[in-house]
């Protein structure tokens, strides 16, 4: 490793050396890579991982990149506080107008074609990738809910007053919201909502997506902010595949809030970049929702339930069944087949413990059935885009149930469907999850349930959240400032 020697208090790191040993975690040391060494040149960035060890290379380009976005939506920020909220009214409009518009559209589903086509090619998935028309609808309306909200930026919330001063409480914007998302056009419309509390955003999506956001870019979202009057960084866009720009963007000490949302993994590693570089952080990855099925619930709900659960693969599809005794496993999977079927498959795939398998009427060698001897086939989120994918265990009681639920789950969405009220009440009270419900999981999603659109939803996979619930929405992302007014000046303590 080559250092400054002049001043060893400024030392850089110019390069790195096969086998070099790199503390982390203050006890523990990370092995650099054959492909790392050979890789790093003089002005690129290491990030180590504290909490793992990895080592991330972040090029000397894809920091400048990366930093000239973020100073263009820093001062944007700045420019943002001078505008009214009408402004930002007519950014909704104008972008949600132009979205409805066929011919502003047509190229920007075109390159949605063209990255589906690519991603279909290499194997990817492409259940959220892929612009339909629903979603387009969908990113109108939250585009028109953002316009219609009535938040504003900088509102007084509370007031504490004294005999000759007085304390405002004001809800103030928050300031540059970086976010990292993989290829989910939606998100787009979904997290330009920080704009509403006077907030501006920088984007990077995954490459599968690439092309796609450009389009947006090109022909919606800048056509918008010129046409509104907003300044041009309000909404930044990160044009780069090299994962590196997510590293970069999120060990940025200017973001407010670093908001991931993606595969477990990528999101965790996100999560943990800007965690140990002071950057608050809010992650939405794993999901999988559990339901939860007594002997009580009708063949008919719970068919229903279960099939409704099942509609597409998102975080809250049911993605583990957990039969207590009495309930039907063959209802579970007749529902589950019913739901591949909408899909244009014959039966789901369906992965039991080893002895829970049904096998009445059944014929062995059923492509639907995968056994496990374990149970932490549980802890697994089923990637699935045509053929639903599920997991089904039997217990003993209730209790055993929410046990698995806490030991395997990402404690996200868990419903229990049953006739006795008490039994909805107890498993909110002994699991460790932000949605709860009585019925099919889909139910899960901000602008579904709450009438908000979401920037994402979090489980409570590393502990409850401090100060607020799964969703994230655009009216959530602020800080909170204090204003003393005196009458009084000769006044002291």
């Amino acid at each position: 490793m080559a250092r400054e020697e002049r001043d060893p208090t400024s030392a850089v790191l110019t390069s790195l050396e096969p086998g070099q040993r790199i503390p982390f975690g203050g006890d523990r040391v990370a092995v650099v890579p054959d492909e790392l060494a050979r890789d790093f040149r003089a002005g690129d960035r290491l990030i180590v991982v504290q909490s793992t060890g990895d080592l991330l290379r972040v090029p000397a380009e894809v920091s400048v990149r990366v930093g000239r976005v973020v100073d263009e939506a820093a001062g944007a920020f700045s420019a943002l506080s001078e505008l009214d909220d009408e402004a930002i009214s007519a950014f909704y409009e104008e972008f949600a107008r132009r979205l409805e518009d066929d011919r502003v559209f047509g190229p920007i589903s075109e390159a949605n074609r063209s990255d589906v086509d690519d991603a279909r090619r290499r194997g990817r998935s492409t259940t959220r990738l892929e612009l339909s028309e629903k979603m387009r609808l969908d990113m109108v309306s939250s585009l028109r809910m953002w316009r219609d909200v009535d938040i504003g930026r900088d509102r007084p919330v509370d007031e504490v007053r004294h005999e000759t001063w007085r304390v405002e409480e004001r809800r103030s914007p928050l300031g540059v919201v970086g976010f990292v998302f993989e290829g989910r056009p939606n998100v787009f419309a979904d997290a330009t909502g920080v704009l509403r509390t006077g907030n501006t955003v920088v984007f990077r999506i995954g490459s599968d997506a690439l092309g796609t956001a450009r389009a947006i870019m090109e022909h919606a979202v800048r056509p918008s902010l010129a046409a509104s009057g907003l300044p041009t960084g309000s909404v930044g866009f990160i044009d780069e595949a090299d994962r590196a720009a997510g590293y970069s963007l999120f060990s940025d000490v200017r973001l407010g809030l670093a908001v991931a949302r993606g595969s477990g993994a990528a999101v965790e590693l996100l999560g943990a970049v800007a965690r140990q570089s002071g950057v608050p952080a809010s992650l939405h990855g794993t999901g999988g929702a559990w339901i939860m099925v007594r002997d009580s619930v009708s063949s008919e709900r719970l068919r229903s339930q279960i099939e409704a659960s099942l509609d597409r693969k998102v975080c809250n599809t049911a993605n583990v069944v957990v039969c207590i005794p009495g309930s039907s496993v063959r209802d579970v999977v007749a529902a589950a087949d019913a739901a591949a079927r909408r899909r244009g498959h014959e039966s789901a795939i369906v992965h039991v413990r080893a002895g829970d398998r049904p096998t009445n009427d059944l014929v062995d060698g059923d492509s639907r059935w995968v056994t496990h001897d374990d149970e932490d086939f549980l802890a697994v989120e089923w990637e699935w885009d045509d053929r639903p994918e599920l997991s089904v265990i039997s217990v003993v009681d209730l209790d055993e149930a929410i046990e698995l639920f806490d030991r395997w789950s990402p404690r996200f969405v868990v419903a229990i469907l049953s006739d006795e009220e008490a039994d909805l009440e107890h498993v909110y009270r002994s699991t460790e999850a932000p949605f709860v419900g009585d019925g099919f999981t889909r139910w899960v999603d901000g602008q579904y349930a709450l009438g908000r659109p979401e920037l994402g939803l979090s489980n409570w996979q590393n502990g409850r959240l401090f100060g607020r619930g799964g969703i994230l929405s655009g009216d959530g992302v602020f800080a909170v400032r204090h204003v003393a007014r005196h009458s009084d000046p000769s006044q002291r303590r």
